[in-house]
This record gives C-alpha cells, structure tokens and sequence, in this order.
C-alpha cells in the first residue's frame, strides 16, 4: 500500500514537470535543461540559486577588470604625454644653457658672469640665488632679444609711416618737429641693434652686468618711444573727422571683428554700400553679416573658397559678379526691394548685375546682430576663421530705401552730393573692434591705390 501511495507520488510530480516545462516553452520559446547534481540535504531552490549567481558575479568581475585596465591605459597615454613635454621643455633648458657658438666646453669661467666662476659644468650658465628660472620661462638669450627689438622696431617704424602720411596733410611745425625726433630716436636704435649684431658676430660677449645694463637702456628707450609715438596718434584721432577711417583685418581668424553697437530696424528694402580692399585667396571672407533670433544668415555679403561672391538674405543665395580680390581699393553697393526679390550690384559705380527672386516678401528682421569681418553660426558668434575677413573696408553704409544709379555713382566718385547711410552710417563711435583688428586714417578716394 505505502509502494502504491509513493509510485502515484512519483507520477503526480513527473506530470507536474511536464506542464511546467511546457509552460517555460511557452514563455521563453526554445529552451533547454541542465542537469546539476545537489547534494541529499540541500534545498533545490537554495542550490539553484547558490549556482546562478556566481555566473554573474564573474561577469561582473571582468567588466570591472576591464574598465579598469581602459583607465589605466588612459592614466599611461596622458602620463607619456607629460613625460613628453617635460622632455621638450628640458630640451629647452639645456639648449638656453649651452655655451654660445666659438666658447669652449668645460672651462671654468662658465657660470653665468657674476654667478660665480669656477663651477666646471660644461659651460653651462648657473641660477644666481633667488633669480626665477623655471622650465617654462627660460630666460633670452642674445639672438632672441634682438629678434625682439627688431619686431618693435619694425613696429615702430609702420607706426611712424602712417603719422608721416597724416602729417602731409598737416601743416603744423609742432608735429613736424616731434616727427623728426621720433624718426632719429629710430636710428639711434637701429644703431644700437647693429653694433650689438656686430659684437656677437666678432665673437665678443661681454658680461652679464654689462649685457643687462646694456638692455636695461635699450627697453628704457623703447618705452619712451612708445610712448611719444602713442600721444602723437591719440592727438592724429582727436584732429581727424570720426568717418575718416578704415578698418584692417591682417588675419584671418575667428576672433578678429568689430560690431556695430545697434540694430538694424525692420526694412522691405536696402542698400549696402562700402569701400573694400582684399587680395586674400581663396575668397576675401565674409566682409559683414546680421543675425537675428532663429536666422544666423538673415543677411549676409560673403566669398568663401573658389566660389563667387554672395549675398543670402534669409539664408537663400544670389551669386554677385564682383571682381575685388586685386588688392586695390573697390566700391561696391548691393540694392534689393522684398516685393519680387529684386536686386542690384554695383562696383566702381557700375551697375555688374541684377536678378529678382531672393526672398521675396521677406523683411529684413530687427533686434540682430551685426558683425563685420566674421560669418555668425549663432547669433553674435560662432565664427569660422576659413570664412573670416582678410583685408581692408572703410565707408560702410546701410540705407532702408533703394538707392538710384546717380546716388551710387556719388557714393563711388566721392561727390560732395553723396550721402550717408540713414540706417547706419561709417562713425567710429559706432563700432567696437575685438581681437587685433585697427584702425586707420583713410579719405576715400585721396589715397585709392
């Protein structure tokens, strides 16, 4: 009877596997069964677990290993990268620190003059106590103090240059005078830099008392000049009208612009006029763009790689047929009207082209952004140095009404009947200059050219 009772047991629990192995099929579509032995005692839920879950923690292991082998090669990559620097930085030490062309090596007078003679390190000069002397500020040597001294004067000289062209027009003997002295100052600098030239090549080199003293009267000088030549162009900007001028991007970056200190208004029509000079390649760049909220290219005048120039307005594109990038002084007006897109382009007072449909019936937006020198990705910003300025404008005018041909010819021959822009006029009180870009005095049409 008890054999009867275990047998119905056995087969009620079999059928019991049956259904739930069918169950598990139908949950987890194709499966498969794993026999693991469990000891006599054990509870088989215990166990099953006690099995599983070191299969999990090994995987989590190895991830962990292997996250923290990726730090450790990011740790050895960046810590190669410092022992690079330093190297180069060491390298630099130690070419600051070896004995100049023609001296001998190992000599006890090495040490850096007054440091102290003998010394014996391979001609090396010494730190004096308390001097600074850290791998990223090497001291100057000979050669690159007059490289320097060069740079200023060549500087300083370009400077002179301009207040020469301004003092032709200016008949004051006072300028005149102080003009004179600037200009022999130079030379005695120029002097200076050659009899110390000459000294270095003769093999000469004097103490470094002598050679700090020596430096100390040349900077001193500089200073002076600087100075002087910094009042003389502070009194060339107070004299000369505030449209006078012309604005000068050497480079071509994406931080040197200047922005117009307002807005433009709401306008159906416009003409954009200026002096522009360019000889940069390929395109001139981007000589002035508006953004607005939503809109980086609501108008923009642009000649970026091979292409022509262009002119977007709402992001939609007229090539213009201007030719400027000869280095030589060109004025230049677009004119367009929203009903039908119409648009005009002038160079030299000539009417070069025209077209119709470029955003037709859209008005130029207010509340934007004006830049001249850099494209805006963004509004105010987001500048592309492939697509900046290269070159020179001046006389930049924005008008809210389309211009006649005899008004552009007036702008273009510098007539006494040309007028001023009356959205924005060319003032030097109404721009800001940013990142290296100048200003010059310029007379449209005295000095084209």
């Amino acid at each position: 009877m008890e054999a009867r009772a275990r047998g119905a047991r056995w087969r009620l629990l079999a059928l019991c596997c049956c259904f739930l192995a069918e169950g598990w099929a139908q949950d987890f579509g194709q499966t498969q069964f794993i026999c693991t032995s469990v000891p006599k005692d054990v509870d088989l839920c215990a166990a099953t677990l006690q099995n599983s879950v070191p299969g999990e923690d090994l995987k989590s292991t190895v991830m962990q290993l292997r996250e923290t082998v990726l730090q450790q090669k990011e740790t050895i990559m960046n810590q190669k990268e410092t022992i690079r620097e330093l190297t180069s930085k060491l390298a630099r030490c130690e070419s600051q620190s070896a004995p100049e062309a023609g001296e001998p090596r190992g000599g006890g007078s090495a040490g850096g003059g007054g440091g102290g003679g003998g010394g014996g390190g391979g001609g090396g000069r010494r730190k004096e106590p308390g001097s600074k002397n850290t791998m990223g500020d090497v001291s100057r040597g000979p050669t690159d103090t007059l490289t320097q001294l060069s740079q200023t004067l060549q500087s300083l000289k370009q400077r002179l240059e301009n207040l020469e062209q301004f003092s032709r027009n200016n008949s004051s003997v006072q300028a005149n005078s102080l003009k004179d002295l600037l200009q022999s100052k130079i030379d005695d600098l120029e002097k200076q830099v050659l009899s110390r030239v000459n000294s270095l090549e003769e093999g000469a080199k004097p103490g470094l008392r002598n050679d700090t003293e020596q430096r100390a009267r040349v900077e001193s000088t500089l200073t002076s000049l600087h100075q002087r030549i910094t009042d003389l162009e502070k009194g060339q900007k107070e004299n000369r009208p505030l449209d006078k001028f012309q604005l000068t991007f050497p480079l071509r970056t994406n931080y040197m612009y200047a922005k117009v200190k307002k807005s433009l208004p709401e306008m159906y029509a416009f003409t954009v006029c200026m002096w522009i000079k360019s000889n940069a390649s390929p395109g001139v760049g981007t000589p002035f763009s508006y953004a607005v909220p939503g809109q980086a290219n609501e108008l923009v005048l642009i000649e970026w790689g091979s292409n022509p120039m262009e002119i977007l307005i709402n992001d939609k594109v007229a090539k213009l047929p201007f030719l400027i990038n000869d280095g030589k002084w060109h004025h230049i007006c677009v004119t367009w009207t929203t009903r039908d897109g119409v648009w005009e382009a002038f160079q030299d007072g000539v009417m070069r082209g025209s077209g119709e449909n470029l955003a037709p019936y859209h008005p130029i937006k207010p509340q934007g952004v004006l830049v001249l020198g850099q494209e805006q990705d963004t509004l105010g910003g987001g500048f592309d140095a492939t697509q900046a300025f290269v070159g020179d404008m001046a006389n930049f005018h924005i008008w809210d009404r389309k211009l006649t041909v005899g008004e552009i010819y007036n702008l273009a021959t510098c007539s006494s009947k040309a007028q001023v822009g009356n959205v924005f006029s060319w003032l030097e009180t109404s721009i800001e200059i940013y990142g290296g870009a100048s200003k010059w005095t310029f007379e449209a049409c005295r000095q084209l050219n």
